[in-house]
């Protein structure tokens, strides 16, 4: 069994632009709850993440980029996020409507 390459700082990059980019399409933070696109997945909360980790993650790209951020939340380098979050104007938490 071979180990995974290593990925560049030019991978890492790219990873950290599509997490930026994505947004919780579904349920308790979805766009019903955190409009207009759903809550950024940068700031979902590690137990949310957790859960999915636990159940498995959505199909496709977007469960890739949630298991990345948990990955990365779980290692204590949310800080990666700041960057991010300065871009689009800080943390999102908005109230959730009743």
């Amino acid at each position: 069994m071979e180990d995974a390459p290593i990925p560049t700082a030019d991978d890492l990059r790219a990873l950290l632009a599509e997490i930026g980019e994505a947004y919780m399409p579904f349920g308790m933070y979805g766009p019903d709850n955190y409009p207009p696109k759903g809550c950024p997945i940068t700031d979902l909360p590690s137990e949310y993440l957790e859960w999915f980790s636990h159940r498995g993650w959505p199909k496709g790209k977007l469960g890739r980029l949630m298991e990345q951020t948990f990955l990365i939340k779980n290692a204590g380098l949310d800080t990666l996020f700041t960057p991010i979050r300065t871009a689009r104007g800080g943390f999102r938490h908005f109230p959730r409507k009743k």
